[in-house]
């Protein structure tokens, strides 16, 4: 069978539905676990933390950019499954030449929703894939109608430290921001701009955002930035739930409330 990933290419693994799947995204890992793949999944990338029980036992095969193609042949696998953002494109075009490959593009929460439901029918679980994504839509609707007559507030989300580094457009933190309430004071620019001091100030925030990965923002970095944007109200964020494109977007609705009450957007 031949199944057309998210980036228009055909993969036809050699038997379906595939048994030997590896995992080269975080946030995918953690949806093929929750779709009940648990002995069909032979190795994972060592950002793979979801489920914990896989980190521990499982075999990984690299960072997501810094894959070992030795690891991943020695295993066999039928399939592999990577992101386009989040895994390297000469990487991958290597891997492809030798093992089918179905590669994932995600910049919205509809993006999302697709993979979910296209990687439920390429690993013949389609019942439970789309039990999670209606779920998931569910959530996110009911979070829509609670927001729709409250103000948004502009908000600053920063992705790293020394040089910072914020969220831009185009990326599914970008759109999750939306979801949740806020409206984005670095649109204008694209992907992961650096930024000064100076462009925060200048951007005046109502919000300022410190997500806890890829760079782990703590409550020690908060006096850092009060210094920068008196005004703002400053938060460190769980950075999954703004930026895990998998079944962890079951928790995001809930979560994007509860911030929401933090700073004073109080649902009704």
């Amino acid at each position: 069978m031949q199944f057309t990933d998210q980036m228009g290419h055909r993969v036809a693994p050699p038997a379906f539905p595939p048994q030997r799947i590896i995992s080269l995204v975080p946030s995918q890992t953690e949806l093929l676990a929750d779709l009940g793949l648990g002995e069909r999944v032979v190795g994972i990338t060592k950002f793979c933390v979801r489920p914990q029980a896989w980190f521990r036992e499982k075999q990984r095969v690299g960072g997501t950019k810094t894959l070992d193609f030795a690891k991943i042949a020695a295993l066999q696998p039928d399939l592999l499954i990577g992101n386009k953002e989040e895994n390297e494109r000469a990487q991958i075009e290597y891997l492809a030449e030798k093992h089918p490959v179905w590669m994932s593009d995600i910049g919205t929460l509809a993006h999302a929703l697709d993979m979910i439901r296209r990687l439920g029918q390429l690993t013949d679980t389609r019942v439970r894939a789309e039990g999670i994504a209606g779920q998931i839509e569910a959530g996110f609707a009911a979070l829509r109608a609670s927001s729709e007559a409250r103000r948004k507030l502009s908000a600053a989300y920063l992705i790293w430290r020394k040089p910072y580094m914020a969220a831009g457009s185009g990326t599914f933190i970008h759109e999750m921001l939306g979801e949740a309430g806020f409206e984005n004071v670095f649109a204008d620019r694209a992907r992961y701009p650096e930024v000064a001091a100076a462009d925060l100030a200048a951007a005046r925030p109502d919000v300022l955002l410190l997500s806890s990965e890829p760079y782990p923002f703590a409550e020690k970095h908060l006096a850092e930035f009060r210094g920068i944007c008196p005004a703002a109200q400053i938060r460190v964020v769980d950075g999954e739930l703004f930026s895990w494109y998998g079944s962890r977007l079951l928790y995001a609705p809930a979560y994007f409330r509860q911030l929401r009450e933090e700073i004073g957007l109080i649902d009704d």
